[in-house]
């Protein structure tokens, strides 16, 4: 790999991982038609860090109130607001996600790496299914309409992510709006929501990298890959959480069907 491929895989990592679009359908998909090598473990791992690094930058206040309200949790057993609640519901909705993960990501990634066809149907189905919610969800509840139900039905929305070409933060915008929150507060909860599993995923890559070592010369690759996914997830979310606010989600649905639609096409050039 050279410094343009981890440039450009660093940029597809940040921008496709928090933008509802599928950041492993890109992944897999792009370095296949471009005909490019495996990025290896490091590379997964330097990927996973800039998307988290991303997420703690934009959402430092965030992250401390929930720190906080979790050791209150913990140690005083303060219960009684939301806020303090709000941290229990997010480890409860990462557990179907890490479950399901621990029990079937390798099945389930060298299942689909093989398969662009069912990326592609994925993409399409999941983006319908997010234009569908986009259009009859109500709308109303905030953040303080967060319950452990909602957080449990949103997590196990979020294991669906397992499969290439569903969407992480799709699949849990898509759960939040049909539960009734406001897209911002979809949005905002789906990151939230995504910090836990997104820092057991570089944990566990940290520790396979740890057997493995990280190969010669590959440290400047890392450095790039890292930086880069780190800015554009930063501007992913930035961008996301202001869009949400003022317009539907029909950009992010148009571009799911036409990229799913230009996988078919390349796979079968003949319809």
């Amino acid at each position: 790999m050279n410094s343009l491929h981890a440039a450009v895989l660093g940029a597809i990592q940040g921008f496709t991982e928090i933008l509802p679009i599928s950041s492993s359908a890109h992944l897999i998909f792009i370095p296949l038609v471009l005909d490019w090598s495996e990025s290896g473990i490091a590379f997964d791992v330097a990927l996973h860090l800039g998307t988290l690094i991303a997420l703690c930058i934009y959402f430092p206040q965030d992250i401390l109130h929930l720190t906080v309200n979790l050791c209150n949790g913990l140690f005083r057993r303060d219960f009684g607001s939301q806020s303090s609640r709000l941290p229990f519901y997010i480890i409860a909705g990462t557990f179907p996600a890490a479950i399901v993960g621990k029990l079937f990501e390798n099945t389930i990634v060298e299942m689909f790496r093989g398969s662009p066809v069912s990326i592609a149907i994925l993409l399409i189905v999941f983006g319908l299914l997010l234009a569908a919610t986009d259009r009859i969800g109500t709308r109303q509840l905030t953040m303080d309409g967060v319950t452990l139900r909602s957080a449990l039905l949103i997590g196990v929305a979020q294991s669906l992510a397992l499969m290439p070409g569903v969407s992480r933060s799709g699949v849990t915008i898509t759960a939040a709006l049909f539960l009734g929150f406001r897209s911002e507060t979809a949005a905002r909860f789906s990151f939230l929501l995504s910090l836990p599993i997104v820092a057991g995923a570089a944990a566990l890559k940290l520790g396979e990298l740890a057997v493995h070592g990280i190969p010669e010369g590959e440290l400047k690759i890392l450095l790039i890959g890292v930086s880069v996914s780190t800015v554009a997830g930063y501007l992913s979310v930035a961008f996301l959480l202001r869009f949400v606010q003022k317009y539907s989600l029909s950009l992010f649905v148009w571009y799911r069907v036409l990229a799913g639609a230009a996988i078919l096409l390349y796979i079968f050039p003949a319809f």
